[in-house]
C-alpha cells in the first residue's frame, strides 16, 4: 500500500510526499492540489497567497537570530505528468497514485509516480512545517502547469516574490548542482483529410501496435537514444502503403509533448492477396527494430491483429503526405553542446500523432540551450510540414537559463556539500525546461541553482525515486538554509 512510504526517512518529507500522491494533480487539473496547498499554508498560520496564474506563495519568517540572512525561495511545481501503462486502469483526475517501496526505490503501480516534482514540493512543505530547522526568511513558490507549457512561470508577476536566492528543487541527480537549462518551443501540425468510404470486399481490416517501449522525459532522456513509437509505426506504414497497397484509416501514437512516445497504434486495411505478406513483414520489421534497439528497448513489441472494419479511410493524398513528412521529421538529439561535455544542445521530440474525424494533429517539443539553434530547427520542421500541405503553429517559446559559474550560491553550496560529504558536487546544465529561465527573466537579480534527489524515468510509468538520495537531498537542503549568507 502507498501509505508504507510514510515510514521512510526523513519522515517529514515522505509524509508530505504521501499526502501529495493522494491528491490528483495532472497538468491542467490542478484545482484540488492548489486548494490543498492553500489550506496547508493557512493551517500553519503562514502568509499564503495565490496569483492569477495559479502560483501559490507561502512565506515563513526567519528563525530567531537568522533575520539578517538573504531571503530564500524554495521553488517547485505542483503538477505531474499523467502517464500509465495501457493495461492499467487509472483516472489521473480522480484516483490517487499507488506508490510502493521497491528495494532502494519508491515507484508506482503502472503509472507515473509524480516524484517529478512532488519530492521537491514535499521538501518545501517540510521546511514550512518544521520547527527545528535554522533558516533566514523563506518563501515557498509552488508553480502551476509546468509540464504543459510553464504557464505558472510565464504568469509570475515581478515584485510579488521578495527573496534573493532561488533554490529550484526540480533536478533529478543527487550530488549535482544545475546552473543552466535548455529553452523550448512547441510545434503543432495539423492535416485536414477527406473521409473515404471503405471497400466492402477484397480487404481485411487490421490493427497495428507498437508497444513495450520505455518512453521517458523528452529532455532528460533524449540522450539515451530510446525508440520513438511514432517513428517506428510510420516507418512500417511507409513500406506497407507503397509495397502492399495498404490504406490507412487512423493513427494514434504518443500523448504528451514532453514524453517520449511509448506506444503507437494504427488501423489499416490490406488487400486480401497481400494479407499474409503483411503479417510476415510485421514480424520482419519487429525483428529489425529489436535488433536496432536490442540494448535500449528489451520489451519492444510490434504486432498485428484483425479488427472491425473502420468507419472510413484517410484520403490517399493526405495519407502519403502524413507518412512521408513524419518519416522525414527530425527526432531525437540534433546536436551536442560545444561548451559542456555530454550535454545535449538541441533536440526534438515527435511526441504525438493522432487522427480523429477529419483532422490529424501532430505535436512536438523542440529544445535547445542556443536560442538561434532552437529557432532554426523549429523553422526547418515548419518548412517540412508546410511542404506536405499541413498547417503549422510554433508557440509557447521560453528561454533557456544561461549558466553563471561565478554565482555566490553555487560557491556556497559547493562548500556546504564538501564539508558534509567530503567531495565537491558536479556542476551541470540540463537539457530540459527548468522554470529558472522564465523566472529569471522576471527576477533578473536572483541568484539561482537547481538540485534534487535521484529520479529515474520521469514522465513514464517506470518513474522511480531513490530513497537514500531523498534523505541526502533533505540534509543538504537544511544545511544550505543554515549557511545562507547575510544580506
Amino acid at each position: 500500500m502507498s501509505s508504507e512510504i510514510k515510514n521512510l526517512d526523513p519522515k517529514i518529507v515522505w509524509e508530505h510526499f504521501y499526502e501529495l500522491t493522494q491528491v490528483p494533480r495532472p497538468s491542467k487539473h490542478e484545482d484540488a492540489i492548489q486548494e490543498f496547498i492553500m489550506n496547508f499554508g493557512q493551517k500553519l498560520g503562514l502568509e499564503t497567497l495565490k496569483d492569477e496564474a495559479g502560483n501559490i506563495l507561502i512565506r515563513k519568517p526567519a528563525t530567531p537570530g537568522m533575520e539578517n540572512r538573504k531571503g530564500v525561495i524554495l521553488q517547485g511545481h505542483l503538477d505531474m505528468v499523467p502517464q500509465k501503462n495501457s493495461d492499467t486502469q487509472h483516472d489521473f483526475t480522480k484516483d490517487p497514485i499507488d506508490a510502493y517501496i521497491d528495494g532502494d526505490w519508491v515507484t508506482a503501480k503502472g503509472t507515473t509516480l509524480g516524484a517529478d516534482n512532488g519530492i521537491g514540493a514535499a521538501a518545501a512543505m517540510a521546511v514550512l512545517s518544521s520547527n527545528d530547522i535554522e533558516h533566514g526568511p523563506v518563501e515557498a513558490l509552488f508553480t502551476a502547469e509546468e509540464e504543459t507549457g510553464m504557464s505558472g512561470a510565464f504568469g509570475l508577476q515581478p515584485d510579488w516574490v521578495k527573496g534573493d536566492i532561488l533554490l529550484n528543487l526540480d533536478s533529478e541527480d543527487e550530488g549535482e548542482l544545475y546552473v543552466g537549462c535548455a529553452g523550448g518551443i512547441d510545434g503543432s501540425v495539423e492535416f485536414e483529410y477527406d473521409k473515404i468510404v471503405v471497400p466492402t470486399e477484397g480487404y481485411t481490416s487490421l490493427r497495428l501496435a507498437v508497444t513495450g517501449l520505455k518512453g521517458g522525459h523528452s529532455g532528460m532522456d533524449i540522450i539515451l537514444g530510446l525508440a520513438n513509437a511514432n517513428k517506428l509505426m510510420v516507418r512500417f506504414l511507409r513500406f506497407a502503403t507503397r509495397e502492399l497497397d495498404v490504406r490507412l484509416a487512423s493513427i494514434d501514437g504518443g500523448s504528451l509533448r514532453n514524453a517520449i512516445p511509448r506506444e503507437a497504434f494504427a488501423e489499416i486495411i490490406v488487400p486480401n492477396e497481400n494479407l499474409e505478406t503483411l503479417k510476415t513483414s510485421v514480424a520482419e520489421f519487429e525483428a529489425t527494430y529489436k535488433s536496432e534497439f536490442c540494448k535500449k528497448e528489451p520489451n519492444l513489441s510490434f504486432t498485428v491483429e484483425t479488427t472491425a472494419t473502420p468507419a472510413y479511410l484517410i484520403d490517399e493524398l493526405t495519407q502519403d503526405s502524413l507518412i512521408d513528412s513524419v518519416y522525414a521529421c527530425p527526432n531525437g538529439v540534433i546536436r551536442m553542446s560545444d561548451d559542456m561535455h555530454g550535454l545535449v544542445e538541441t533536440s526534438t521530440n515527435l511526441a504525438s500523432v493522432k487522427s480523429h474525424n477529419g483532422t490529424i494533429k501532430i505535436n512536438m517539443l523542440i529544445r535547445s540551450s542556443v536560442e538561434s539553434a532552437k529557432m532554426e530547427l523549429s523553422e526547418r520542421i515548419e518548412g517540412l510540414f508546410q511542404l506536405a500541405g499541413a498547417e503549422v503553429v510554433l508557440s509557447g517559446s521560453y528561454p533557456g537559463w544561461k549558466p553563471n559559474l561565478d554565482s555566490p550560491i553555487l560557491k556556497e553550496m559547493q562548500e556546504v556539500y564538501n564539508n558534509k560529504w567530503g567531495k565537491v558536487p558536479e556542476i551541470r546544465a540540463i537539457h530540459a525546461g527548468l522554470e529558472c529561465g522564465l523566472l529569471g527573466s522576471q527576477y533578473p537579480n536572483w541568484d539561482m541553482i537547481s538540485f534534487g534527489p535521484t529520479i529515474r524515468s520521469p514522465h513514464s510509468p517506470d518513474e522511480k525515486v531513490n530513497i537514500e538520495t531523498v534523505d541526502k537531498f533533505w540534509e543538504y537542503l537544511k544545511e544550505t538554509l543554515k549557511n545562507i549568507p547575510a544580506k
